[in-house]
């Protein structure tokens, strides 16, 4: 088993493997995952209060209004596993609703930041087990500490992080999580739904301009851990629907020729042409259904706000026949 400098030393070997392959290919795309290093998830969390993106307060709402609903089907003494746990603002809504819940397992590919949530949970719930996990959830992982036994385990996954992922990613991550909750595991999922388009580019990006940092500073960690010599000053945030992948997209368009180097590889761009940083999938009913169903969940709860903007869907694992 990894311990967290060692995992630390795996994620960096890939962001360097990912980002050059990223860099040179056609068209070039890069992993919204490498979005949050530590300065990338505070831009985040400044990007969550913001009045041009709704996700956050929206889901938040829902997440108050029906927490004790949302706590009878978790059950008792819980063990709660969260994915990319960020914060963790939203959690406190949930963990104070729990019933004795026994432990929470934060996971995130940020350690000093989740190191630093995790402290914080520690003094606000001192009887609770708290064991931050440093990994990539998009990759398989292992917890680094026995999680308690006979106890109901919950995959929490709020925001809208779910719609990062393309389909096979999606349903690779659903499966993951079923394995570490087990056959009488739940899950509670934040989904963004379909709705009008200006209110989605509003949302990705906002007048203040901090979603344009938060995707610009991601040149800045490829120059910084890299040593790239991108030229910031020759990219801009652009923000786009695509209706096919219903999907926002992030993308970084590059204003004039460029050459440069990332790790002493290089990496060249024409004027016009963009990096692909991000897509944001939105669903309704019917597919967050089939894609969760495809991953051997049965969605049970479903729960929105009044304008139908957000989601949280609660499910229980179907459990498997014998044979």
């Amino acid at each position: 088993m990894l311990d967290t400098a060692q995992a630390a030393s795996v994620l960096a070997e890939a962001f360097r493997l990912e980002v050059i392959a990223g860099l040179q290919g056609r068209p070039k795309q890069l992993s919204s995952r490498w979005l949050y290093d530590d300065a990338g998830s505070l831009l985040f969390e400044r990007i969550t209060g913001l009045q041009d993106y709704y996700p956050t307060r929206t889901e938040t709402a829902i997440l108050r209004r029906h927490a004790d609903t949302m706590a009878s089907f978790i059950g008792e003494q819980a063990v709660l596993i969260e994915y990319g746990a960020g914060a963790c603002v939203k959690t406190q809504i949930l963990l104070d609703a729990l019933r004795r819940p026994t432990a929470y397992v934060p996971v995130d590919i940020s350690g000093d930041f989740l190191a630093q949530t995790a402290e914080r949970l520690r003094g606000r719930y001192p009887q609770l087990d708290v064991q931050p996990v440093v990994a990539d959830f998009t990759e398989d992982f292992r917890f680094t500490a026995r999680l308690p036994e006979g106890r109901r385990r919950t995959a929490f996954f709020p925001g809208s992080t779910l719609g990062n992922l393309d389909q096979g990613q999606a349903l690779a991550l659903l499966r993951r999580m079923r394995r570490h909750v087990g056959e009488d595991g739940r899950a509670l999922i934040g989904v963004d739904l379909i709705k009008d388009t200006a209110t989605l580019v509003r949302a990705y990006d906002d007048r203040e301009g901090v979603t344009a940092e938060f995707n610009l500073n991601l040149l800045r960690r490829i120059n910084r851990e890299l040593h790239g010599t991108l030229p910031l000053e020759a990219f801009r945030h652009e923000a786009r629907w695509n209706p096919y992948e219903m999907a926002m997209e992030m993308h970084l368009r590059c204003t004039s020729d460029v050459q440069a180097e990332v790790d002493g590889q290089p990496v060249s761009l024409q004027a016009g042409e963009t990096i692909h940083t991000e897509s944001s999938r939105k669903y309704d009913l019917r597919r967050i259904t089939c894609l969760t169903e495809g991953a051997g969940w049965r969605l049970a709860n479903f729960w929105t706000d009044d304008q139908r903007q957000f989601a949280v869907v609660g499910l229980e694992v179907v459990k498997r026949r014998n044979a």
